[in-house]
């Protein structure tokens, strides 16, 4: 059953500018979703349109992917924790002390009487294939590259990862049941696949051990998103 305290979709506002993304907002209901924010839409609509969500009860994944050096990486992701979002992530591929300095930042951040995010990681992105890891040099399916780093993850003390759902069930018996994994990259069966290459339908992901579904196109793009949104929450509900 879908716990209304946790929403389990997040509804990716890939949109270019503020107005759009507020035109969606404006007919989603918080208690059944969570949003994303992405470089597109920040980048556009910056830190403001990240408070606005917030105070309209919405939780923010704000997807920004940070990969620096550690001491930046920190501070970035401090600066984050101040607009009040839900979930922010980084690259796991930035290592092992990378990471460490992004959970120590928001630790810190926490003390000081800012609510913690949960932090995750990016493992392999859903666009690449076995011929684009080789491409950058990694070794291995994209499978086994995705095990490596979300372990990586969560020896640095991260709360989850991104990874397919295609993933999934490797990472939860991996992993175990406490580490967040959040999935785009999710179609409903009759829809189309659109630039990504490890896709899954909402259910099967859920099945596989999803516990956070990205959606947008599928949704953003319906004729109607709030009736898509509603067959989808109905789907996972089963």
């Amino acid at each position: 059953m879908t716990d209304l305290n946790d929403p389990k979709i997040i509804v990716a506002l890939d949109f270019s500018d503020a107005r759009a993304a507020q035109e969606m907002v404006a007919r989603l209901d918080p208690a059944l979703c969570r949003v994303k924010v992405g470089k597109e839409l920040f980048t556009a609509a910056g830190p403001a349109l990240v408070e606005n969500l917030v105070t309209r009860g919405f939780g923010v994944f704000l997807d920004l992917k940070f990969h620096d050096i550690p001491n930046t990486v920190a501070s970035a992701c401090k600066a984050a924790a101040q607009l009040g979002v839900w979930m922010m992530n980084v690259h796991a591929s930035g290592g092992r002390a990378m990471m460490q300095a992004a959970c120590e930042a928001l630790n810190s951040a926490q003390a000081g009487g800012t609510r913690r995010p949960k932090l995750i990681a990016v493992t392999v992105l859903t666009s690449m294939g076995q011929s684009d890891l080789a491409d950058i040099g990694m070794q291995g399916s994209p499978a086994e590259a995705v095990l490596r780093l979300a372990q990586l993850a969560q020896g640095a003390g991260l709360d989850g990862v991104v990874c397919s759902a295609q993933e999934a069930a490797l990472l939860r018996g991996a992993c175990g049941a406490g580490f967040n994994l959040v999935t785009p990259g999710i179609r409903p069966a009759d829809g189309v696949q659109g630039d990504q290459k490890r896709v899954m339908t909402p259910r099967a992901a859920v099945d596989a051990g999803a516990d956070y579904l990205v959606i947008g196109r599928p949704i953003t793009q319906a004729a109607d998103p709030v009736a898509m949104l509603q067959r989808i929450q109905r789907e996972i509900a089963v």
